[in-house]
C-alpha cells in the first residue's frame, strides 16, 4: 500500500478523454480587466455533461510576452466537437471579452495547425467599419466600439488536447476536506503550467457517474462516494471515517501537463490534517482512451 504523509493512496487511475481545445490570449489596461474579462468568458463551462464548454483560466502572461505590450491572461477553451468549439469561441470572445473595457483577444496556439475563423466572424460586429491590421506579425481586426476599438486576431489554432485528469480527496470533515482541496488548487496553479481547473475555485463537491439509474441522465451523482449514502447502498466506497469527499478535474494541452498537476496536487492535498484517502475516478477503463494511475505519478520524483 502506498502512502503519503501517512495519507493511503488507493492503487487506481483517473481516465482520460481527448477534446479539441482553443487557447485565447486577453490583453487590457490593467490586471483588473484583464482577469474580469478571463473570468466572465470561462463562466458556465465546469462539464461538457451540463454546460455547452468546458474553460478555465491558465494563467498570466507578461507585458513582455503579449503582442501589444499589455498585462494578459491565457484562458482554454474544450468541446468534444471543433465546429462547436468554434461557435463558443465566437459567441465567449463576442459576448464577453468584446464588451469588457480596454480588452483584446489574440491566438494563444499560433503553431497549430488547424484554424477556426473566430476573428473573422466578429469582424462583422464592425458593420462595415472595421479594418484589418497587422500587430507583432499577427493578421488582426480592429472593430471600433463606443470605447474606442476592440482588437481580434483572424483566426485562432485549435488542437487535440486531454481533458478529464482528475483525483478525489477523502476526509474526516468537510472542513479539512476544503483545506486540502484548497491547498491542491493553490499548488497546481502556482507549479504548472497549460493546465485549467474548470470548476468552480477549481473545486468539485458533486462529482458523478455515468448514466443513471433510475432517470434517462447522461450522469448522475457518483452514489458510491456520498458519504450520506453509506450504509444504504451497497457499493459504496467510504472507510467508515470519512465525512466528506472533494474532486479536482484537470483539463491540459498535453497528457504529460495533467501528469504532473495531478502529482502536484496530491501532495499539496496529503499535507492536511484530516485527509484519510486519495483516489480518482474512473470508469472501468470503458469511457476514456487514456489512463493516469497514481502510484505512477505519485513514484516519480518532484
Amino acid at each position: 500500500m502506498l502512502r503519503l504523509n501517512d495519507v493511503e493512496i488507493e492503487d487506481t487511475y483517473a481516465e482520460l478523454f481527448n477534446m479539441w481545445a482553443g487557447r485565447v490570449l486577453i490583453t487590457a489596461e490593467n490586471e483588473k480587466w484583464s482577469r474580469i474579462a478571463a473570468e466572465v468568458a470561462t463562466g458556465y463551462a465546469s462539464s461538457i455533461i451540463g454546460s455547452p464548454a468546458e474553460a478555465g483560466i491558465e494563467g498570466d502572461v507578461s507585458p513582455e510576452e503579449t503582442p501589444d505590450g499589455r498585462v494578459g491572461k491565457l484562458i482554454q477553451i474544450y468541446h468534444h466537437s471543433r465546429a462547436e468549439l468554434k461557435r463558443q469561441m465566437i459567441s465567449r470572445i463576442g459576448q464577453c471579452i468584446m464588451t469588457c473595457p480596454t480588452t483584446a483577444a489574440f491566438d494563444g496556439l499560433p503553431r497549430a495547425k488547424r484554424r477556426l475563423k473566430v476573428g473573422r466572424s466578429l469582424r462583422l460586429f464592425g458593420d462595415g467599419f472595421q479594418r484589418r491590421d497587422e500587430i507583432a506579425g499577427r493578421r488582426v481586426w480592429r472593430i471600433p466600439t463606443m470605447e474606442g476599438e476592440f482588437i481580434v486576431e483572424d483566426s485562432f489554432g485549435a488542437m487535440r488536447a486531454v481533458a478529464g485528469g482528475n483525483f478525489l480527496i477523502l476526509s474526516e470533515s468537510m472542513e479539512a476536506g476544503l483545506e486540502a482541496a484548497e491547498r491542491a488548487v493553490d499548488a497546481i496553479r502556482r507549479n504548472v503550467k497549460y493546465v485549467i481547473l474548470p470548476f468552480p475555485g477549481g473545486i468539485c463537491r458533486s462529482g458523478s457517474k455515468v448514466g443513471s439509474m433510475k432517470y434517462k441522465l447522461p450522469a448522475s451523482t457518483n452514489h458510491p462516494y456520498c458519504p450520506s449514502l453509506r450504509g444504504i447502498v451497497p457499493d459504496s466506497k467510504l472507510p467508515p471515517e470519512v465525512k466528506s469527499v472533494y474532486e479536482i478535474v484537470i483539463n491540459g494541452l498535453d497528457l504529460e501537463s495533467i501528469k504532473k498537476a495531478m502529482r502536484e496536487g496530491i501532495r499539496a492535498a496529503a499535507e492536511v490534517k484530516g485527509v484519510v484517502m486519495i483516489s480518482a475516478g474512473n470508469y472501468g477503463g470503458k469511457f476514456g482512451p487514456m489512463k493516469v494511475f497514481l502510484r505512477e505519478i505519485l513514484e516519480q520524483p518532484a
